[in-house]
C-alpha cells in the first residue's frame, strides 16, 4: 500500500499527547509528502493544534469535560466529527496507547483507516486492529513506546526527534507584556514554578514551594513565575490551586509574578518564557521538556524510565515513599542548584 495519509488518534491527557510528538515527526520525515492528521480530545487539543508536522486536528468531546453542554449534543458532535474523518479516507490510524485500550481500540476502528495499528497484549487474539503491536513487555518511555507504533509504515528512527510543542505568538506576547509591567527585566533570569499536579501523591505541601522559590530569590537573585492549575480546589469536576496560589502571593517575602492561565495555549506560552522549570511530575513538566526548558521535579509515586522529561537536562526527586511531600526543601535547592550550573539556565 502507497501510504498517503495517516491519522493518530490520543484519547488521553497532555502530556500524553506531548509524548507522542516525536512519533509524528518521524512519520513526516520518512514520508514528506503524505496527510498527517490527529484525533483528540478538547483537553489536550492545543498542545498540537500549531505542530507544523500536522495538517488535520480532528477535536473530540469528552462528557466529563462538557457537562455543561449535556451527553445527548456531545454524543452528536462527535458522531459528526467521526463522519468527517472517515470521510478523510485514511490510509492508517494509530491507537496511540502505552498498552492495549478497547475503547481506543474502537475509536480507531472507527476512523476508518485501512490499516489500524495498536497495542495489543500478547494473548489476545483478535483486536480490532488489523496491525497489531505487542505490548511493552518492560518499562520503556512513552515516547519509546510510540515510536515502536509507527515502525508498522516503515519508519525506524535510530535517532528520536525531540517533543515538540509551538507557542501561541500573541499569547506569547501577552504574557511578556505582563512580566515586564510587573517588573521584569531583560537581564532577569527566570523560573517557571508550576505549583500543581492531577495526582494528590504528586503534590508538593505549598510551604515548601514558598521556601524554596525564596532561597532561589534570596540567595541566587532569581525571578519566579508562579503558575497553577486554574478553579478553586473545591470545584469536583475540576479542581485547580487557586487558593495555593493566593496563600503564596500573601505569604512569601518578595512577590512572585503570578500568571493564572485559564487555557492551555496561555500555559505553554508563559512556560516558554522562563528559562527553567521547577514543577511537579504531570502535563506541564512535559510542557517544559517539549520547549527545551531544563527542569527539576519533585516526584511522587510515577514511574521515572516511562514518563521522565525526554530530551532535556532535568533532575528528579523522588523518595521510597513514592509520596512527593516526602522531598525537603534541603534536597530540592541542591538540586536546583546543580541544574542550574550544568545548564546556565540557558
Amino acid at each position: 500500500m502507497a501510504l498517503k495519509s495517516v491519522i493518530f488518534i490520543r484519547r488521553d491527557n497532555i502530556g500524553d499527547l506531548v509524548c507522542t510528538t516525536p512519533a509524528i515527526e518521524a512519520v513526516r520525515l520518512k514520508y514528506p509528502d503524505i496527510k498527517i492528521g490527529v484525533l483528540v480530545n478538547s483537553y489536550n487539543a492545543e498542545a498540537i493544534l500549531d505542530n507544523p508536522d500536522v495538517d488535520d486536528v480532528f477535536i473530540y468531546e469528552k462528557g466529563k469535560h462538557n457537562a455543561s453542554k449535556g451527553m445527548i449534543k456531545v454524543a452528536l458532535n462527535n458522531f459528526s466529527l467521526i463522519r468527517k474523518v472517515r470521510a478523510a479516507r485514511f490510509d492508517a490510524a494509530i491507537g496511540c496507547s502505552y498498552g492495549y485500550s478497547a475503547r481506543l481500540a474502537r475509536y480507531t476502528f472507527l476512523t476508518g483507516g485501512k490499516a489500524r495499528i495498536g497495542y495489543v497484549h500478547k494473548f489476545l487474539s483478535r483486536s480490532l486492529y488489523n496491525v497489531p503491536v505487542l505490548e511493552p513487555q518492560e518499562s520503556i518511555h512513552e515516547v519509546e513506546a510510540m515510536m515502536n507504533l509507527v515502525k508498522p509504515l516503515g519508519v525506524d528512527m535510530t535517532s528520536i526527534p525531540r517533543m515538540s510543542i509551538i507557542p501561541d505568538k500573541a499569547e506569547q506576547d501577552k504574557a511578556l507584556n505582563f512580566l515586564r509591567g510587573a517588573g521584569l527585566k531583560g537581564n532577569d533570569r527566570l523560573v517557571a514554578l508550576h505549583i500543581s499536579s492531577r495526582k494528590p501523591q504528586n503534590r508538593w505541601p505549598k510551604e515548601r514551594f514558598k521556601e524554596l522559590a525564596e532561597k532561589l530569590q534570596e540567595e541566587l537573585g532569581l525571578k519566579i513565575m508562579l503558575l497553577w492549575s486554574p478553579g478553586s480546589d473545591r470545584n469536583p469536576l475540576h479542581p485547580g490551586d487557586d487558593e495555593k496560589a493566593e496563600w503564596l502571593l500573601s505569604n512569601m517575602k518578595e512577590k512572585p509574578f503570578a500568571y493564572r492561565t485559564t487555557s492551555l495555549k496561555e500555559l505553554i506560552s508563559a512556560m516558554s518564557i522562563a528559562n527553567i522549570a521547577v514543577c511537579s511530575d504531570g502535563g506541564a513538566m512535559h510542557i517544559a521538556a517539549a520547549l527545551g526548558k531544563p527542569i527539576l521535579t519533585i516526584w511522587g509515586s510515577t514511574d521515572k524510565k516511562r514518563w521522565a522529561p525526554w530530551g532535556v537536562p532535568n533532575i528528579i526527586l523522588q523518595k521510597d515513599t513514592k509520596l512527593a511531600a516526602s522531598v525537603t526543601v534541603e534536597e530540592a535547592f541542591p538540586a536546583f542548584m546543580q541544574l542550574y550550573n550544568q545548564t546556565g539556565a540557558v
